[in-house]
């Protein structure tokens, strides 16, 4: 029983262009895109590959037409958007009216927040780039996830999992602890309701905007748990867990509980150990009410009749976790560290909030914002309806280093970290070393003429004197690793050596 698991996330970010406020968004994400991939000897003609890309086939069973789904599920059309395959394993692209980053794949949830954090540095950079250009008006970058407007982009999670564990399971258990996990992990928001018309602040972003309990949809009818059936891995084996219900978080430890929690339960999903009985009545209003209630007071009904609040059913979850990592044995296990890390954060964040939310103001999103704003309305006696709000709760999310509030509460010494700008530094260029991705990235970087296209689970090369490309799978997470082929490309001065290395040609 570990927190280790091939993981990552993605996270569309929210762009606006100075003095602009109509302003293309989608040509404003591709030069941001374009001008960190110029910038960095990144236009070289490897591409995205799709292929093996089939974002409309539903876990339980059956595929959506195309011509019944929305085009933004329409994921694996190359729609001649900017699209870079970085050296650290990651992607940096354009999805519709957003840039996004997605991490490379991760096996712990401090590795997941590192290189989600490297992400912010590239976008950021991608940004005062564009802004450089003759003529530009200046662009900037929000991580955050609504406009207030009524429109919300997303901060997924992915995770991957034993394909022959039952959907059914998955649903059962991980609704009560998604719709209970903003008290730990959100980013608090001024507004309620989708555009923002009800004043007031609430826990999480994205609550609002989710519909429906379970469905294939990410960007209407958005449901708690999403039933993409995407693996990028050997479809026999494993199943892609597509998380969409959480929110963009700047903390470095809410993104860490985020992730680490959420491992430990699917962990337990795995095994089989979770009994029923958490089951909630009504998860969608029981999201919203949790969401708009910061005292965390709020009781929702649970399926048999009984209520429950919020924190109430995140200790469940940890109670459970912490007696089945006692008795689990996992011989060496290889993310024991963090295991325990990750409980005994969630213990105390639980305690805490339970007898003075506030006291969590410099480790949750939520609170910081909270206790920014609150310092606001009682130093200029501000109703939460007042505008000055709403521009607090966007400028917390900027990501200008010398703008955004995160940024200066972490300069002041009033946001706790739990990673170092140096090693944040090094994963902008370098990928993890325990999964894939490191194969990839080193492609990238060591023949960047050669790689044709890349995906999650394969490289193409182009090779002198073959008509066609070449693909090299990476259907195991797993392979690729350094200690799988650090060596093999050390000693490979060429793809085709290696190309022919790997395939004993």
């Amino acid at each position: 029983m570990t927190v280790r698991r091939v993981m990552g996330s993605e996270v569309e970010y929210g762009i606006s262009v100075k003095g602009q406020p109509t302003a293309n968004q989608m040509v404003a994400s591709t030069q941001v895109v374009n001008a960190y991939a110029s910038a960095h000897g990144l236009t070289r003609r490897a591409r995205w590959d799709f292929e093996e890309e089939n974002p409309l086939r539903d876990a339980r069973g059956f595929d959506l037409s195309r011509d019944r789904a929305d085009p933004t599920q329409l994921t694996d059309e190359d729609l001649g958007l900017a699209n870079v395959i970085l050296t650290n394993g990651a992607r940096l692209y354009v999805d519709h009216a957003h840039p996004e980053y997605a991490t490379p794949e991760c096996t712990t949830p401090r590795d997941v927040v590192l290189w989600e954090k490297a992400g912010e540095r590239i976008m950021q950079r991608g940004a005062d780039l564009a802004s450089q250009m003759p003529g530009s008006p200046g662009l900037l970058l929000y991580k955050n996830n609504v406009d207030n407007k009524g429109a919300s982009y997303g901060s997924h999670e992915n995770y991957l999992m034993r394909r022959d564990v039952p959907f059914g399971a998955i649903v059962e258990h991980l609704t009560p602890f998604f719709v209970s996990r903003p008290v730990v992990c959100g980013a608090g928001r001024v507004g309620r309701q989708q555009d923002g018309s009800e004043s007031g602040f609430q826990i999480s972003q994205r609550a609002d905007y989710f519909e429906v309990g379970v469905g294939l949809e990410t960007t209407l009818k958005r449901p708690i748990i999403n039933t993409r059936d995407e693996p990028h891995a050997d479809p026999s084996k494993y199943r892609r867990l597509h998380v969409i219900i959480g929110d963009a978080n700047l903390s470095e430890i809410s993104a860490y509980l985020k992730l680490g929690t959420t491992a430990l339960v699917l962990a337990m999903v795995e095994a089989g150990v979770l009994e029923s009985g958490l089951e909630l009545a009504q998860p969608v209003n029981a999201l919203h009410a949790i969401s708009h209630d910061p005292s965390l007071s709020t009781a929702v009904e649970l399926a048999d009749g009984r209520t429950i609040t919020a924190l109430d059913l995140q200790w469940a979850y940890l109670e459970r976790a912490a007696a089945f990592v006692e008795q689990a044995d996992d011989g060496v296990d290889l993310g024991a560290g963090q295991t325990k890390d990750v409980l005994d954060r969630w213990e105390s964040v639980l305690t805490r909030l339970g007898d003075d939310p506030m006291s969590l103001r410099e480790e949750l999103d939520w609170v910081a914002k909270l206790a920014l704003l609150e310092s606001y309305r009682e130093r200029d006696g501000l109703d939460w309806d007042h505008a000055k709000l709403h521009l607090v709760d966007l400028q917390y999310a900027d990501l200008r280093p010398e703008k955004g509030l995160y940024h200066r509460l972490v300069r002041s010494g009033r946001m706790k970290r739990l990673l170092s700008d140096a090693e944040i530094e090094r994963a902008v260029t370098e990928p993890p070393e325990d999964t894939r991705a490191y194969f990839r990235g080193s492609c990238l970087s060591r023949y960047p003429e050669s790689v044709a296209a890349a995906s999650w689970d394969s490289v193409i090369f182009d090779l002198p004197g073959r008509d066609t490309l070449q693909r090299i799978p990476t259907l195991e997470p797993l392979r690729g690793t350094r200690e799988h082929v650090g060596r093999l490309l050390e000693e490979s001065a060429t793809a085709q050596d290696l190309f022919n290395t790997i395939t004993g040609r």
